[in-house]
């Protein structure tokens, strides 16, 4: 997936999950300051990535330290070039 692919998927999820607005959600959006993304969302929204992209070994260790929207669009794009398991 393109890292374009991936924003507008975490976009949608976004909007769907936690009713972030479209334009309230841009590569610069700091996750826990912006977007009010707490720890157990993030679980939340790794439980539904797991499942809608099929790679059920995406853990939250991989996404510790991630304060932007931009910075977990990378890193998903990295998970996402390894096959899943």
């Amino acid at each position: 997936m393109t890292e374009q692919q991936i924003f507008e998927l975490l976009q949608n999820i976004f909007e769907e999950m936690f009713e972030i607005e479209p334009k309230d959600f841009t590569l610069q959006s700091k996750l826990y300051q912006d977007l009010d993304i707490d720890s157990v969302d993030i679980v939340d929204l790794l439980a539904h990535l797991r499942k809608t992209l099929g790679h059920n070994d995406i853990q939250p260790s991989q996404f510790e330290g991630l304060v932007t929207v931009g910075d977990m669009v990378r890193n998903l794009q990295k998970i996402l070039a390894t096959p899943a398991s």
